[in-house]
């Protein structure tokens, strides 16, 4: 391409207006990156276009993003009237996309080391990014990577690169939401004034007046330390007043869930989440060992086998890749699903040695009652499925991009709970990092409704072993 046809076209973009490449798997990760630089504009390599047109086929994530980005792409040309190398307007409707798209029209044979193979993609689209740098300066051409090795190549050969944000939840996830809130000491002097208290049901609420009030959430729990410890959940805020209500401690053995008893304070935080009927929407996060299978199968249990506020639990779980066929394993769905689901196994094991009074014979009646209960399903199979009555379990949730996670949540009917369970210090998709990830978004959106939870737990609560392990290597 000669440096006309690169040209950006009259009128003249504003001062601080930018280039950025794109690379392909920007594409391929989010096709509406295309209308995510507002006032910037867009330049994509043909290079780009021809692994978009690659990687199509198939019906994993991966293809179906670049063949939405294909769609785009077409339906922006067939809008277009005008010659093309005065750009395509990045029209969505809104006021903020208000950049062009720029497309190769020709040849552009950049100026890179001659070390590096002028075949391959990836080099194509740096001579690119050379080409445009020198051909537009003093304007800023930058290119956007997903891969990180790219993003090195480019900033070896003085070229300006970034990875792409816009498809995080949060940029730091230290700020990511934990459910609880440590109170203040002073919290009762400042807060205590006009302070009211009434009895329900068992439950003790208290309306408080204060600037603390303010930050707080609907459903976030709150405690205090000290000689006289306190924990409640909030039930209700507005401005600077909020109403606490006292938790139902499941860590006195009477309270015990299926036999199991809250060893630390965000245990208790979550199975008091786990077996409140109004919560429909419970998202679990924490490092191995915290408890978080062990804790939603027994509220699970209690409640389809005890009560039975639900019909049976339905537990599904990301296979790694995501998406992908499991059709070469023999058996049946739930066969086919069994080696992923080792985390089952061994906590239905804890769960069925909880009564040793029982014997052998009780045991093996109750797991055979268990196993009746709990279906295990295929993510695959999820599309088009409505649940009624369901206790939904996602274990690895982590490995879920949002789109999928939207997927999954939208199956719940009516009465249907869904736990969403995960460690984003431990995603194993390809492009998902801990704020990209749909289990990081679904906490940042749900925070605050309702009829929804969260807790990070924090304490592994496995054996000595394995929290000396965590802890020195």
């Amino acid at each position: 391409m000669t440096s006309k046809s690169a040209a950006v076209p009259s009128p003249r973009p504003s001062p601080d207006s930018k280039l950025f490449v794109l690379d392909t798997n920007v594409l391929m990760h989010d096709p509406t990156s295309l209308f995510r630089f507002e006032e910037h504009d867009i330049f994509l390599p043909m290079a780009t276009l021809e692994e978009l047109d690659a990687a199509k086929k198939g019906m994993s994530e991966v293809s179906r993003n670049a063949r939405q980005a294909s769609r785009f792409l077409d339906e922006m040309l067939a809008r277009t009237a005008g010659d093309m190398a005065e750009g395509i307007v990045l029209d969505t409707g809104g006021k903020d996309c208000t950049g062009r798209l720029y497309l190769q029209t020709e040849a552009i044979h950049g100026d890179l080391p001659a070390r590096l193979p002028a075949g391959k993609a990836d080099n194509q689209i740096l001579g690119v990014v050379r080409h445009l740098q020198e051909a537009h300066a003093p304007r800023q051409v930058i290119l956007v990577s997903k891969d990180i090795n790219m993003r090195i190549k480019a900033r070896a050969l003085g070229l300006a690169a970034e990875d792409y944000f816009n498809d995080k939840a949060l940029e730091d996830t230290d700020l990511l939401y934990t459910g609880a809130t440590e109170l203040p000491a002073t919290f009762w002097d400042e807060h205590g004034k006009d302070m009211e208290s009434w009895q329900q049901l068992g439950t003790t609420y208290y309306r408080v007046h204060g600037p603390a009030c303010a930050s707080l959430l609907v459903n976030e729990f709150v405690y205090l330390d000290g000689d006289t410890p306190f924990s409640a959940q909030v039930r209700e805020r507005n401005g600077k007043t909020a109403v606490l209500a006292t938790l139902k401690d499941f860590t006195h053995q009477k309270n015990a869930v299926w036999g199991i008893a809250a060893r630390n304070r965000e245990q208790n935080f979550a199975l008091n989440l786990l077996m409140n009927p109004d919560i429909d929407f419970v998202t679990l996060l924490g490092q191995a060992g915290t408890g978080k299978t062990l804790l939603t199968l027994a509220a699970g249990l209690s409640q389809v086998l005890d009560e039975p506020r639900y019909a049976e639990i339905i537990m599904t779980r990301v296979t790694v890749p995501v998406g992908e066929d499991i059709g070469f394993l023999p058996g049946t769905e739930e066969e086919k699903m069994a080696p992923w689901m080792g985390a089952l196994e061994d906590n239905l094991d804890v769960l069925n040695h909880t009564d040793d009074e029982a014997g052998d014979w009780g045991r093996a009646a109750t797991r055979d009652l268990i196993r009746s209960r709990i279906k295990v399903k295929s993510l695959n199979f999820m599309r088009g499925r409505t649940f009624i009555k369901k206790f939904l379990i996602i274990d690895e949730a982590q490995n879920l991009t949002p789109k999928q996670m939207k997927t999954l949540i939208t199956r719940a009917g009516p009465g249907t709970k869904v736990v969403c369970l995960g460690n984003i210090a431990q995603i194993d998709t390809p492009y998902l990092t801990e704020g990209s990830s749909g289990l990081t978004y679904v906490v940042d959106r749900f925070k605050g409704w309702a009829h929804s939870g969260h807790v990070t737990l924090q304490r592994g609560e496995r054996s000595r072993l394995a929290d000396f392990a965590a802890e020195s290597l």
